[in-house]
């Protein structure tokens, strides 16, 4: 491994702001982005909960007819019976015998009642299931439509931008690899803790930027003469010169006018 070239504080310093720079333009690439990758995968999930049940419901329905078709082959069964009862009753050669084939037709008379009022729920059941399946179909059709709009909108923009993102994050791992992994931490740090994730700041009308509280005249002094890393003691960004920062900003504007 190649030993890393000390750097001097200025060097330090240019380098962290040059990584702020390039990490805020990756941070707008991704804002641009938005939500849309979130979106589209809630989309797909939803997609694939409609289909799935769908498809359940469907089943059901074929479980459904298959029941009626049972209690339909029941009621001719029992029918078949009350017809054979009913010739036996003729030939019957005593009270006993006539009285035990009613029992037996009036059973089967209300399996037979039994049997209808069932299938009359089971297409009170097939009649909803229908309905459900005609709204999740439609839906299913709509959400479908709404994604591949989300995905060619999400398309568009990650054709416009992976290649750019692609480069800034080769260089951005460039300027980490230059400085010193605490500073690089501490950096990164900073970034996840603060607004905007602006972690390198300028001193903006006497305060740091994105803060009211002033920075005494002697610290502003001690930051221009870029001899040690100075942080804010009230928002904990590192502070660096107005001077280096524009220096820095017209340089790395010229690095992304290329990409």
């Amino acid at each position: 491994m190649a030993k890393q070239v000390e750097l001097s504080v200025e060097e330090k310093l240019r380098l962290l702001y040059d990584l702020q720079l390039i990490d805020s333009r990756i941070d707008e690439i991704k804002n641009l982005r938005g939500e849309l990758p979130l979106e589209v995968r809630d989309m797909e999930d939803e997609i694939e909960g409609l289909t799935i049940r769908i498809e359940k419901l469907k089943a059901d329905l074929e479980t459904t007819e298959d029941a009626i078709k049972g209690k339909q082959n029941l009621i001719e069964e029992a029918r078949a019976l009350i017809k054979k009862y009913k010739t036996q009753q003729d030939n019957v050669r005593n009270n006993r015998e006539y009285n035990s084939l009613s029992k037996e037709i009036e059973y089967q008379e209300l399996e037979i009642q039994l049997a209808e009022k069932q299938i009359k729920e089971l297409k009170a059941q097939i009649a909803h299931k229908t309905e459900v399946i005609t709204q999740s179909e439609e839906r299913l059709t709509d959400r479908k439509a709404h994604l591949d709009h989300k995905k060619s909108e999400l398309d568009g923009i990650l054709s416009e931008t992976q290649k750019e993102e692609e480069v800034l994050m080769a260089e951005a791992q460039k300027y980490r690899s230059q400085l010193e992994e605490r500073l690089v931490v501490a950096y990164d740090r900073i970034r996840t803790k603060v607004k905007n994730g602006l972690a390198i700041v300028t001193i903006e009308r006497g305060a740091s930027g994105g803060s009211f509280f002033a920075i005494p005249p002697q610290m502003q002094m001690e930051i221009a003469a870029r001899k040690r890393i100075t942080t804010d003691e009230h928002s904990g960004r590192i502070l660096v010169d107005t001077e280096l920062a524009n220096e820095e900003k017209e340089k790395m504007e010229k690095f992304f006018s290329k990409l």
